[in-house]
Order: structure tokens, then C-alpha cells, then sequence
């Protein structure tokens, strides 16, 4: 590793370990030179490896379910986080969407027919999962992710922090919700099925289960994140120049 092609090569000038001090007299303090890996591991914390840092990260979840009997459900939320104004603590916006429309039909009797996904909720990292019990059903998820680099931050959406929108009609329900934790999208019918995605801590998933004839449902999910480089971002760039002022002259580097 190369840590002087990277911003830790600033925050290794001010941090030049005294071990080194019984050598300084063959060193003018002029020059640069690498620090072995070795040594960077009792430096964590003392420098960043690339100078990127997340500047605003956005999630998308839409679901859809068209039943075989005229009724659909949809479902949106919008999950924003924006981290470009600097500190640990970003701001958020969330901002749901949740629609049925009227059955013009009884739904099909799908009794005797079961299905069981709660292993699911044990699992980390990403996770897709599509379980049918019925005839003609068609069922897809969709999950995209966009990185860019010092891109455009895109603007707040309508709402604010941690909320909810729910609807019901009948045996039909749809619920959007963030908990300040977790994102979660829900389309149920009773006795026919349900549609979910979430995103929570250490996991992303998106789930299927069809427990009738003639549905179409699909998830979609969109991950969004702009990236910024240390040059855009100043208030880091402050607090590196600020390390280099309190610890020049440490060692067998820096001015004499």
C-alpha cells in the first residue's frame, strides 16, 4: 500500500513515530518516506486510505401487486441520508407512499396452501427470496446500486425523519415505515400472500410469497450513493491541517 498517494500521506508527516529517533541525525527532515504497513497498524485513526468519505447515501423501494381478481396494491418509500454538511450525525428525510385500489372480484380460495419465509429475518448481508404456491403467477426483484464520485447531492425529499403511512381495504394492507433503524416496505393479502423489503443493520432484502393463481408482483429496490473526495470535503481537510500544526517537529520530521 501506498500511503503516499493518498491523503494519509499528510497526517504521516505529522505523525512520524519516535521510534525512528536514534536515526533522525541521518535524516535532514527534508524528503518523504513511506511507513511500512506494520507501523500504520498502531497509527489507527491517523490517517484515511483514499480520502473518501460517503457525502449522501438514498434508497428507493417501490412494490407493486396486481391480483388476479382487479385489485392492486403500491407501495413507495424514499430513504435519504446526507452527510455533505459535515459530522456523525446526517441529515435525514423520509418520505412514503402506500395505495390500494377496490377488488372487482372475491379473491380465489387459496386455503391449504402455506408458506413460511421466517428464516429470513436471520439473515445478513443481501437477501432475494421468491415462494409461489399457485398456477400462473409472475414475480420479480430488482435491486440496483449507483456509486458516483463528488456528484451532485440531490435535494431533501418532502419528509422529515422517522415515519410511517399504512392504508387498508379489506383484507388487502400496505404499509411504509422507517424507525430511525430500519426501512421497511409491506404489501399483505390475506390468505393470498405478502411483498416486503427492508433495509436494517447488516442486512437488505427483498421478499416474495405468493400463495394464489394469476398474480403479478415486483419489488424494486435502488441504492444511491455519492461519494466525496477530500478535496470537496472541508471540514475534514480542516481537521488534517489542524494535526499537522499540533504535532509538527514529532520525531525526525518536520521543520527544525
Amino acid at each position: 500500500m501506498n500511503i503516499l498517494k493518498s491523503c494519509g500521506l499528510v497526517l504521516a508527516l505529522g505523525f512520524a513515530l519516535p521510534a525512528h529517533a536514534d536515526d533522525s541525525a541521518a535524516r535532514s527532515g527534508k524528503g518523504l518516506q513511506e511507513i511500512p504497513d506494520a507501523e500504520l497498524n498502531l497509527m489507527r485513526g491517523r490517517y484515511t486510505v483514499g480520502g473518501n468519505s460517503v457525502a449522501w447515501f438514498g434508497v428507493t423501494m417501490i412494490s407493486t401487486w396486481q391480483a388476479a381478481n382487479g385489485q392492486s396494491l403500491q407501495g413507495a418509500l424514499t430513504l435519504a441520508m446526507d452527510f455533505s454538511k459535515g459530522g456523525r450525525t446526517p441529515k435525514v428525510s423520509f418520505t412514503p407512499s402506500v395505495n390500494i385500489t377496490a377488488a372487482n372480484a372475491p379473491l380465489p380460495d387459496a386455503s391449504g396452501r402455506a408458506i413460511d419465509g421466517s428464516g429470513l429475518q436471520n439473515v445478513s448481508g443481501l437477501s432475494q427470496s421468491v415462494q409461489i404456491a399457485g398456477d400462473g403467477n409472475r414475480a420479480s426483484n430488482v435491486l440496483h446500486l449507483n456509486v458516483r464520485n463528488d456528484g451532485v447531492i440531490p435535494g431533501q425529499g418532502s419528509g422529515g425523519g422517522a415515519g410511517s403511512a399504512s392504508t387498508q381495504k379489506g383484507d388487502a394492507s400496505a404499509t411504509a415505515s422507517f424507525d430511525g433503524s430500519t426501512a421497511q416496505l409491506q404489501l399483505r393479502m390475506e390468505g393470498q400472500g405478502a411483498v416486503q423489503q427492508w433495509m436494517r443493520s447488516g442486512s437488505v432484502g427483498q421478499s416474495i410469497q405468493l400463495m394464489a393463481d394469476g398474480q403479478q408482483v415486483g419489488n424494486r429496490l435502488q441504492i444511491d450513493l455519492v461519494r466525496q473526495s477530500l478535496g470537496g470535503n472541508l471540514p475534514l481537510a480542516q481537521n488534517v491541517a489542524q494535526a499537522i500544526t499540533l504535532n509538527r517537529g514529532i520525531g525526525g520530521v518536520g521543520g527544525q
